[in-house]
């Protein structure tokens, strides 16, 4: 069972491995596949010093035909093991995604966005014979066009200091300290990714005890950032070295507390409370009279919670959409009640019947 795997390192080939996983068992599948880099030889810096290029077995796939095959081995059971709402993350370069992107969405996903991650401090492209790489592309889609995915809108917004939070993010590759070393002192991966990365993914799309997948584990990075925000993950990694550097990482963090790990929840998160909610506790009486915030519009409150102004009637949005003539209406927003500070919108109202909800 999945359960018996969560907050495991699996060794082996991915596809094995997942076959061993149930069906719509995990929640989110973060997923940084080989790219298959087409290198032409040897890279030197200016100074004559090699580059330390991905020259890996594990990302030689083959040409495109072998590529293609692999990565329908994966997704296809990536697919599988996701629950009904589940959604899949992608990371990949210029060399990789657009084949990615192609085979995601004939294998049945629903491409949600495509997100750029520009990296503030790209290497350069010291050959000079194309423009710097300074990007890679995320793309985020749920397993069907029907499913409906964790989305925590508003917790991103506050993480953007109240502003939308856009498709393109500017974040430092990894390097310094957070880069990880083996035992010779070099670079103990060459493509770890920064954890600020995967911190804003998994904030962004799953929820706290939610088990994400990542069936390319490499040094960990998606299990750290999953074990700091109390999801639980699911590690696939068939390179011995790769094993020991990530559980090393994983068995030094320590998580949140819960009150920690709780962010700004979106409203269409929130439990529902009909505008009859607070007409039967009392918060608005029939006969009441409800205002415009500028107080050229006025209407008076039922009994079952609808409103009434002259000869229109009908919810709050349906009554305030009318008055307006426009086509619709936030009702929560745009009815006020009278207070002794003045007018309040009946959304306030609302938040005291969510907090007894929540306590």
């Amino acid at each position: 069972m999945a359960e018996s795997r969560i907050d495991q390192i699996l060794e082996g080939e991915c596809v094995e491995v997942m076959k061993s996983l149930p069906d719509a068992s995990v929640d989110l599948v973060f997923a940084d596949p080989p790219y298959n880099l087409q290198l032409g030889g040897d890279l030197h810096r200016p100074d004559n010093s090699k580059v330390a290029a991905v020259d890996n077995d594990w990302d030689q796939i083959g040409g495109f035909d072998e590529y293609d095959l692999f990565t329908w081995g994966w997704m296809e059971e990536a697919r599988r093991v996701l629950k009904p709402n589940g959604a899949i993350w992608v990371i990949g370069s210029y060399h990789n995604i657009f084949r990615v992107g192609g085979i995601l969405q004939d294998a049945g996903f629903w491409v949600l966005n495509d997100i750029i991650w520009r990296k503030s401090n790209p290497m350069p492209n010291f050959k000079g014979t194309r423009f710097t790489n300074a990007h890679e592309t995320l793309i985020w889609a749920a397993k069907s066009k029907e499913a409906r995915p964790t989305f925590n809108y508003a917790a991103m917004k506050a993480l953007n200091d109240g502003v939308q939070m856009r498709s393109d993010w500017t974040l430092p590759i990894c390097s310094g300290g957070e880069r990880l070393k083996g035992a010779d002192g070099k670079k103990a991966h060459p493509t770890q990714k920064p954890e600020a990365l995967l911190h804003r993914v998994l904030l962004s799309t799953t929820n706290p005890g939610d088990i994400v997948l990542d069936p390319f584990f490499g040094t960990g990075t998606t299990g750290a950032a999953a074990k700091r925000l109390g999801r639980h993950f699911i590690g696939i990694e068939r390179d011995p070295e790769y094993l020991d550097v990530a559980r090393a990482r994983l068995a030094a963090i320590t998580p949140a507390s819960t009150e920690a790990l709780n962010v700004t929840q979106s409203k269409r998160a929130q439990p529902r409370i009909p505008f009859g909610a607070l007409v039967e506790r009392g918060l608005v009486k029939p006969g009441d009279t409800l205002y415009c915030p500028k107080g050229r519009h006025s209407a008076r409150v039922r009994a079952d919670g609808t409103l009434i102004a002259g000869d229109r009637a009908g919810s709050i949005h349906q009554v305030g959409a009318q008055l307006q003539s426009a086509p619709s209406c936030n009702g929560w927003t745009y009815w006020h009640v009278r207070t002794k500070q003045g007018l309040a919108p009946i959304d306030i109202l609302r938040a005291e019947v969510r907090a007894t909800l929540d306590s």
